[in-house]
């Protein structure tokens, strides 16, 4: 056991996503039953940090939340306490506010912050390790992109709500031999789209590392044609783009870290197909949020309680500064510094990549 620690807190920042709750409980339970902590949660993220709204998280407050998406400390995307948003001489103004939280943790006598979340809510846990507050970082992100961990928890759910959307449209398509677009969510990344596209039998995937040439579609749709496949299933990552094109972006949130929401592309595409293939009605799904939420898969539950578990034996051998991840079959971990600003997105000479090509799935290109 770390001699100095006696109370560490937890918080969960950005989007929300299966695996939250299990990661909580993990934590929690690891601190209290194998180390005897005091753990506390901070409620909507960086906020709950900046206005010292806390919960206290014991054995009977994580029981019965394992399986649960969402988050019971409830989560915030907006909120960069060395970039904040404050009232100031009657007007809004955007200041470094994190000696703020860092008095608040003071307070509240915290020896380490565990921070939950993706690349963004870990920039700012990097920043506050380099203030002197010993954090430790757990990686999540439905998108899967980030480089220092081989999986995010969250990946797995998100890829199963897309698979079964898939097998869905499957036979609405055959019923009426359509071309049903499916749109996934992963921001510059193709995981979802590649992996559930494997998954749930499509025969397009468009992914953001691959720019498609929509003859290219067409020709595919035609090669099923004539193999007496009148219908066809397109997966497609919000983040695509033609060849000659850009991203499609669906609106800007001005106070948002990063403002820029993509989402839209499969009703473009659906309006360009439109144009070049005759005699088939074209549908375009965009399933959204519908990623993000419901119960967690059972690969994500026992990932998100290993790197609970992670977190706290790092507190007890004092490995400040660091995030717990997934190296091949290991728990590992990696500094922050290295973490932050490196994404991994999917290599078009991957062997993902091939295996799909192998069994006739085009990329459009």
């Amino acid at each position: 056991m770390a001699k100095n620690t006696k109370k560490i807190a937890l918080l969960t920042g950005g989007g929300d996503c299966p695996g939250l709750n299990a990661v909580i409980r993990a934590v929690t339970r690891t601190a209290i039953l194998q180390y005897g902590y005091e753990v506390i949660g901070y409620k909507f993220g960086y906020r709950g940090l900046y206005n010292n709204e806390s919960i206290p998280l014991t054995l009977d407050t994580v029981s019965g939340i394992l399986h649960k998406g969402g988050t019971i400390l409830y989560s915030s995307n907006k909120d960069n306490l060395f970039d904040y948003l404050v009232e100031e001489n009657g007007k809004m103004v955007k200041k470094d506010v994190s000696d703020v939280a860092v008095e608040n943790l003071k307070k509240e006598g915290v020896d380490t912050l565990v921070v939950i979340g993706g690349d963004g809510t870990l920039t700012s846990a990097r920043d506050f390790a380099r203030k002197g507050i010993n954090v430790i970082g757990v990686p999540k992100t439905i998108d899967n992109d980030l480089a220092a961990t081989d999986v995010t928890f969250g990946f797995n759910s998100a890829v199963s709500v897309a698979t079964e959307a898939l097998d869905r449209l499957h036979t609405t398509a055959e019923s009426h031999h359509r071309i049903m677009l499916l749109e996934v969510m992963g921001r510059n990344a193709g995981w979802i789209a590649l992996e559930s596209g494997i998954a749930g039998s499509a025969d397009v995937i468009l992914i953001p590392e691959i720019p498609y040439d929509l003859n290219k579609i067409v020709e595919k749709i035609g090669e099923r044609e004539k193999e007496g496949k009148l219908f066809s299933i397109i997966v497609v990552a919000e983040g695509a783009k033609s060849k000659n094109g850009d991203v499609v972006i669906s609106k800007i949130v001005e106070d948002s870290p990063d403002p820029i929401r993509l989402g839209g592309i499969a009703n473009k595409l659906a309006l360009d197909l439109e144009r070049l293939v005759k005699d088939h009605e074209i549908r375009s799904t965009v399933l959204g949020h519908t990623q993000r939420g419901g119960n967690t898969s059972t690969y994500d539950r026992i990932l998100s309680t290993r790197y609970g578990v992670a977190a706290v034996e790092l507190i007890a051998q004092e490995k400040f500064g660091n995030m717990v991840c997934l190296k091949g079959d290991t728990i590992s971990y990696e500094s922050l510094e290295n973490v932050i600003g490196h994404t991994k997105d999917v290599d078009p000479n991957s062997e993902l990549v091939k295996v799909a090509r192998s069994i006739g799935i085009s990329f459009g290109d």
